[in-house]
C-alpha cells in the first residue's frame, strides 16, 4: 500500500487497519503510519515483553514521542530518555503513590456530582466533553493545587483553550507537514501557547513563596519540594514541562476512557445494573472490573513506541537501527489466545483472573510504564461509582459508537458516548447520609 494510503488509513480507521494487516502478516510487520518514520508493529506477550524489559539505552521512548514536542516541552518526562528520564521519574513517582492518590477521593467525588448538576434529563446529550470538564477541574485541584474559584476558572479556561488545539485538524496537518521540531520553534504557535504558560508559571512563582508546601497534597507542591540527588530543585521550565505533561497524559486520556466506559456499560444493562447494586453497597471491585475491561477493549492510545538506537534482534527477526518497535496495545487485547471471545465486553474476565503484565498494556510497561496509571484506575472507579448511584442511564441510540480519532494520539467515541440520563430516586435517609 502507498505510504499517503497507510497514513490516511492510521489516520481515519487504525483498528481495521491493524487487524488487516495481523490477519494479512502475523504478529509482527512494517507500517509506515506517519511521515518520515517506519513502525514494526508487535502483538506477540513474548516480543511484547522483549521491549518492555529491553535495555533502556537501546529503546529510546522519549525520541519516538516527539510528536508531543510543541505542546509537552523539551523537559516533559515522556521526552526524556535513559539517565535523565530516570532521574526524572524517581522524582516524580511518589506523588502518585497508591495512598496519595486515595487523598483524592472525595475532590473527585464532589467535581463529578457538581458536573451532573448541570446535565439535562431525559434528554440526549455527549459525555466526553462532561468527563473532560470532570477530569480537568480534578486536574486544576489535585495536580495544580489552585485554589479560589475566580483563580481556579481562569486556570480550566486557558487549560481547555490549549487542549482544544490538540484536536483541531489544522493542528494535525500542520505537524504532519512541518514537524514536531519546527512546529516547537514557529513563534506563531509558542503565541498561541502564552497565555497557559503565563498562568502557569505565575501559579509555579506564587507557590513557591507559600509556607504550607508540606500541609498540602497536589502534585505541584511536592513536586517543589522534591529534590534531585544533588540537592537542586527543579526549575520553573522543567516544572512547567511537567505539569504540561500530567494535563495532557491525564485529562484528555482519562476522560476518553470514561466515556467509552460509559458507552459500553449503557449498552450492557446487566453490567451497569451490578455495577450500580455493588457502588451502592461501597464496594469498588466490579468498577476497577469494569475500568480494565474498557481499557482492554477500547484503548485510548493504539500502541506504544520504541525507537531503536542500534540494530536489536524482536521476536526472532534483526531490526536495524532508526525504526520504531511499537507493541500495539489495540492488538494485544483482541488476541483470542489470551482474551477469549475478545470482541464482548465482558468486565467479569478481571475478576477471574488479574491483568497480565505484557498482555493487558493499555498504560505500556516496563521503566516507561505511565506514571499515571494507579491514579487514572482510581479516578475512573470513582467517577463510575458516582454516576450509577446518582444517575439512571441509558442509549440515546442503540447502535454501538465507531472508534474514531480525536487528536494524533487518542481514539473517542464517534458521537462523543451519547447517553439519556435521568436522576434517581433516593429515599430521605440515603440523601441525607
Amino acid at each position: 500500500m502507498p505510504r499517503a494510503l497507510q497514513i490516511a488509513g492510521w489516520r481515519l480507521r487504525p483498528g481495521p487497519l491493524l487487524e488487516r494487516c495481523q490477519r494479512r502478516y502475523g504478529d509482527m510487520f512494517t507500517l509506515y503510519p506517519i511521515p518520515r518514520e517506519t513502525v514494526v508493529v508487535l502483538s506477540h506477550p513474548d516480543a511484547v515483553q522483549q521491549v518492555f524489559t529491553g535495555d533502556p539505552r537501546l529503546l529510546h521512548a522519549g525520541e519516538a514521542n516527539v510528536v508531543l514536542l510543541p505542546l509537552l516541552g523539551r523537559h516533559s518526562v515522556l521526552l526524556l530518555d535513559e539517565g535523565p528520564h530516570m532521574t526524572q521519574r524517581k522524582l516524580m513517582l511518589p506523588a502518585f503513590h497508591g495512598k496519595r492518590v486515595a487523598r483524592y477521593e472525595e475532590l473527585i467525588v464532589a467535581a463529578t456530582e457538581r458536573e451532573i448538576e448541570r446535565w439535562p434529563a431525559r434528554e440526549p446529550i455527549s459525555l466526553f466533553e462532561r468527563m473532560q470538564a470532570i477530569t480537568l477541574e480534578v486536574i486544576v485541584e489535585a495536580v495544580f493545587g489552585v485554589r479560589g474559584e475566580t483563580r481556579q476558572a481562569e486556570m480550566r479556561e486557558r487549560l481547555r483553550e490549549t487542549l482544544d488545539m490538540t484536536g483541531d485538524p489544522r493542528s494535525l496537518l500542520a505537524l504532519l507537514a512541518l514537524g514536531p521540531e519546527r512546529i516547537f520553534k514557529w513563534r506563531y504557535f509558542q503565541r498561541e501557547l502564552d497565555p497557559v504558560n503565563e498562568l502557569v508559571l505565575d501559579e509555579i512563582r506564587r507557590r513557591r513563596s507559600e509556607t504550607d508546601l508540606e500541609q498540602r497534597d497536589d502534585v505541584l507542591s511536592m513536586l517543589l519540594g522534591a529534590k534531585y540527588e544533588d540537592g537542586r530543585q527543579m526549575s520553573d521550565a522543567e516544572l512547567r514541562d511537567e505539569l504540561m505533561t500530567l494535563l495532557v497524559a491525564g485529562h484528555e486520556t482519562t476522560a476518553t476512557a470514561l466515556a467509552w466506559a460509559v458507552e459500553r456499560l449503557v449498552r450492557h444493562p446487566e453490567k451497569l445494573a451490578r455495577l450500580a447494586e455493588e457502588a451502592a453497597a461501597g464496594e469498588d471491585t466490579y468498577a476497577d472490573a469494569v475500568a480494565k475491561e474498557t481499557l482492554r477493549l477500547r484503548p485510548v492510545i493504539p500502541m506504544v513506541v520504541r525507537k531503536l538506537m542500534e540494530p536489536m534482534e524482536i521476536g526472532g527477526r534483526l531490526l536495524p537501527a532508526g525504526v520504531a518497535a511499537a507493541p500495539s496495545i489495540y492488538l494485544m487485547h483482541r488476541r483470542p489466545d489470551v482474551y477469549p471471545d475478545p470482541a464482548r465486553f465482558s468486565p467479569e474476565r478481571f475478576l477471574d483472573q488479574p491483568a497480565g503484565t505484557y498482555t493487558w498494556i493499555p498504560f505500556g510497561g516496563g521503566v516507561r510504564r505511565c506514571l499515571g496509571a494507579t491514579f487514572a484506575l482510581f479516578e475512573m472507579r470513582v467517577v463510575l461509582s458516582t454516576l450509577v448511584t446518582r444517575l439512571r442511564l441509558r442509549p440515546a441510540e442503540a447502535a454501538s459508537e465507531r472508534v474514531s480519532r480525536r487528536t494524533p494520539i487518542t481514539l473517542a467515541p464517534s458521537r462523543g458516548a451519547e447517553v439519556v440520563v435521568e436522576p434517581l430516586e433516593r429515599e430521605p435517609a440515603a440523601a441525607a447520609a
